[in-house]
């Protein structure tokens, strides 16, 4: 899987994979660990679970334009969460690092290669 650099304002914020083909988004993060400044990007999708998880994510919810909808901080294993109307993308984070990062709705974050 590719990796891509998230940019708020110019300034890269997280490199992740960019889970952007089916296998890819259906597998997600389980059996992965996830690393400081790293993260996963699933595109398209408004919307995840954490079954299987073996640790709390944080989850960031984009719309087409890369607008932050929503984020949802420290979600717990084993649950279903609710989709986001408008999101494109969600953003899935180590847990405490969108509040580390100051990230929050209104932002505008950039995916690059």
């Amino acid at each position: 899987m590719k990796t891509v650099t998230i940019l708020r304002n110019a300034e890269p914020i997280a490199k992740v994979w960019n889970a952007n083909r089916y296998f890819s988004r259906l597998r997600g993060l389980l059996g992965r660990t996830l690393e400081e400044g790293g993260g996963l990007l699933l595109t398209p999708c408004n919307g995840i679970h954490t079954f299987g998880m073996r640790y709390e994510i944080d989850a960031v919810y984009l719309d087409r334009a890369g607008c932050v909808l929503r984020v949802d901080q420290a979600l717990v294993r084993g649950k279903v969460w609710p989709m986001q109307r408008g999101a494109r993308r969600v953003l899935e984070l180590p847990a405490g690092y969108a509040a580390k990062r100051s990230i929050q709705a209104g932002d505008i974050l950039e995916v690059v290669p």
